[in-house]
């Protein structure tokens, strides 16, 4: 089923019930979060990124902090994630168990992500798509999606983007259902997590 504007609209209306409820429900485990990286690191506790979305539109997307300040400043950016000096104690735990991408909630109430989508794409990659590829931006950038579920970040971009094409041409409401439960077995059993080393050398999307 292709995204039309009426399944965009039942989309948008599920984003919002359900991450109110989760807000709700997660409240105390947002303030642990904040409170346990405010006392342990300086900086910021939310970490923001621009990035882009629908029709890419450029927005700040939130995260938990899991680095020092200024991490992005400091060093090649291409550390293997267990190496890196740039992520804290407490970070290693939010990224660990994908608690530092919570922070994103709040940009799905703004409207500018939804639950189930395409990973926000970095601004370097403006550019890079082709015509077919730009189809990845019909639908609002998600917290979790269907290459998050099918490797993650173990997938080279070119992988991911295949991946977001096939979501965006066959999306149904039970496909985002079925993405949700799988998200949690991907979190629990810690699949895709690791970036490949080699992944600047041959990986086109990543940024020179």
């Amino acid at each position: 089923m292709a995204v039309t504007k009426r399944n965009q609209a039942i989309k948008r209306i599920f984003d919002l019930a359900c991450t109110l409820v989760l807000l709700v429900i997660l409240s105390p485990l947002l303030l642990l979060v904040a409170l346990a990286i405010k006392v342990t690191s300086p900086g910021e506790v939310i970490f923001k990124q621009q990035r882009l979305g629908l029709n890419r539109e450029v927005f700040l997307m939130y995260k938990f902090r899991s680095m020092i300040p200024n991490a992005q400043n400091i060093g090649p950016g291409m550390f293997v994630e267990k190496d890196d000096p740039r992520i804290t104690p407490v970070g290693k735990i939010l990224r660990k168990t994908g608690i530092d991408e919570l922070a994103q909630l709040f940009n799905v109430i703004r409207g500018e992500m939804s639950l189930v989508g395409p990973r926000p794409a970095p601004l370097h990659h403006f550019g890079k798509y082709d015509e077919r590829q730009l189809k990845r931006f019909n639908v609002r950038p998600g917290i979790t999606g269907w290459a998050q579920v099918n490797g993650r970040v173990a997938l080279y971009w070119p992988e991911r983007i295949e991946l977001d094409l096939w979501y965006v041409e066959n999306y149904s409401f039970w496909l985002d259902l079925k993405i949700l439960l799988k998200t949690a077995g991907t979190v629990l059993f810690q699949r895709g997590g690791t970036a490949r080393e080699d992944r600047k050398e041959v990986d086109p999307f990543m940024k020179l």
